[in-house]
C-alpha cells in the first residue's frame, strides 16, 4: 500500500508559522531555502507536510513541539 501523503497549502503553512501575515508567507513559501511544492494546482501550491514540518523545525525551531 502506498503511504498517504498530506499537503498543506499557504494557509496551513501560515497557521504551522505563528500566524504570521500572508505577505510573510509568501516570502517564505518563494524563496530557494524553502522545500518545493508538491504540487502546483490551479488553485495553487501544495506541499508534503513532513517537508514543512522538517523546514520549521530547521528553520524555526522555536514553532517546533519538542
Amino acid at each position: 500500500m502506498a503511504e498517504r501523503v498530506h499537503l498543506v497549502g499557504a494557509a496551513e503553512i501560515r497557521a504551522m508559522l505563528g500566524n504570521l501575515s500572508r505577505q510573510r508567507v509568501n516570502v517564505i513559501i518563494n524563496s530557494r531555502r524553502f522545500p518545493e511544492p508538491y504540487q502546483e494546482l490551479v488553485m495553487g501550491k501544495v506541499w508534503d507536510k513532513r517537508d514543512v514540518e522538517a523546514w520549521i523545525a530547521t528553520h524555526r525551531p522555536e514553532l517546533t513541539d519538542e
